[in-house]
């Protein structure tokens, strides 16, 4: 599977994107508008000098050449014309991707394979709307792709396996760690054990325990962990918080998620990858 099309271009997604370039596979990265599009020399600008520091061999050629393999489009007929595979990573929410991926199984070429990366939520809750259920399954990626390279693949009862193999192959060739999960389980496996761990912490500085500092430098020390919760939130970005906490069953972690969205997403705050979160990254 050569040609890959990412829908969503968010933190994760243009990591992917650029991260499946980077291993020498034609991308085109979906978005709704070319507005949103717009941002994405910014975000390969931001990646370029990780890749150089993080990535062994990684050069200033490379990461051109990776640039290059880039074709943008706010058109999903067009975005998906030569589609092998497809990964979707629009907002963490059942609607939105139901919707999504029923667009997609009407406009995708009959060779192309299905992924989600939604983190928390079962594939067959999606498949049944793509059309194609057999070809549908979950490709998750961890963020920071280039480094935290586990590739969850976790299909659902009707995945053909072969399908599963060729996603699980696909993932390999893109420089992840192959995962295979042999069960439907919500959170697979990363996020099964990273939520309850967030939740704790977000609990904790919604019930003025301790402030966000103090709650990850003890984690840090205690642990020997290189980062704390809050240090996590600002990678994964103030949206995922606050789309998971916003129409939660728990009072917490609903006023969690008015908390980020008050204190940080409407100040533009958005995560490491923005420049700030939790934390201040000097504007990079």
């Amino acid at each position: 599977m050569q040609n890959l099309t990412v829908l969503g271009t968010g933190v994760l997604g243009s990591q992917i994107i650029f991260q499946a370039a980077y291993s020498d596979k034609q991308v085109v990265a979906y978005d709704l508008n070319d507005e949103i599009l717009g941002n994405l020399p910014a975000r390969w600008e931001y990646l370029k000098p990780r890749y150089l520091a993080e990535v062994p061999g990684a050069t200033p050629e490379k990461l051109a050449a990776a640039v290059g393999r880039i074709r943008a489009s706010s058109d999903l007929a067009d975005a998906l014309v030569d589609a092998d595979i497809v990964i979707e990573a629009v907002p963490e929410r059942l609607d939105i991707k139901q919707s999504t991926w029923e667009q997609v199984g009407k406009l995708a070429p009959e060779k192309t394979n299905f992924c989600t990366n939604s983190s928390t939520l079962l594939p067959s809750d999606i498949a049944p709307f793509t059309g194609r259920p057999e070809k549908f399954l979950a490709l998750h990626f961890a963020n920071e792709v280039w480094s935290k390279n586990t590739g969850e693949v976790m299909g659902h009862p009707g995945t053909d396996p072969a399908v599963f193999e060729a996603v699980a192959q696909f993932a390999a060739e893109i420089g992840m760690v192959p995962i295979r999960i042999h069960k439907e389980q919500p959170g697979y496996v990363l996020n099964s054990l990273l939520v309850p761990f967030l939740n704790a912490s977000a609990k904790l500085v919604v019930n003025k325990v301790a402030s966000f500092e103090d709650i990850d430098k003890t984690w840090r020390i205690a642990t020997g962990a290189p980062v704390g919760p809050f240090q996590i939130y600002d990678i994964v970005g103030m949206m995922t918080p606050y789309n998971l906490g916003k129409d939660s069953d728990d009072a917490d972690m609903r006023e969690f998620a008015e908390f980020v969205k008050r204190e940080y997403i409407d100040k533009g705050w958005l995560g490491k990858g923005a420049g700030r979160g939790f934390y201040d990254y000097g504007g990079q």
